[in-house]
């Protein structure tokens, strides 16, 4: 994995305060959408603390960080896309999706049917942190999140979450 290619935009200050004017402001917050999605994916983290000063909100180098009202901005449009979901009643720990569920859902389902997987169980352990899936966009994916993204195939008929001595595991569906 090689450095994140930061946005033209990122070294530009005023990106660093939410916009007043009505088109500006648009194509900023698709701007900080994009950041947002990408900068997870590169770093595998889907777990966003918005209130810690990591640099996806801080450009040291120009000396300019996004308010806590705009990164919060940024995580409710993201939401509203199926981008993103709080993980607290403050909306200070978000989950960041840089695929939604749904896409999550039929990618995963994909590798299984490709790879030969379904009508057996496979834990969630293996799945995520396992050797068959290195290489694949959901490996190392946060447990919480795939568990969400199972239960989303499972509404669809997919897969059925299984537990068993005090482990997690799924049965693919073709």
């Amino acid at each position: 994995m090689g450095a994140f290619e930061w946005p033209w935009e990122y070294s530009f200050p005023p990106f660093f305060t939410v916009q007043v004017q009505t088109r500006t402001k648009e194509v900023q917050l698709g701007t900080w959408k994009d950041l947002v999605r990408n900068y997870q994916r590169h770093q595998q983290q889907a777990l966003l603390n918005i209130t810690e000063d990591t640099p996806l909100f801080v450009n040291e180098a120009i000396s300019r960080k996004l308010p806590i009202d705009g990164r919060l901005w940024v995580m409710e449009a993201l939401e509203k896309t199926g981008h993103a979901a709080p993980l607290d009643k403050q909306k200070q720990r978000w989950e960041v999706y840089w695929h939604t569920l749904p896409e999550w859902a039929t990618l995963v389902h994909e590798w299984a049917v490709a790879n030969g997987m379904t009508n057996t169980v496979c834990t969630l352990y293996e799945l995520v942190a396992g050797d068959t899936t290195v290489g694949e966009e959901f490996h190392g994916l946060d447990q919480g999140v795939f568990k969400k993204i199972l239960k989303t195939l499972e509404a669809r008929g997919r897969c059925e979450l299984i537990a068993f001595d005090d482990n997690e595991g799924v049965k693919f569906f073709s």
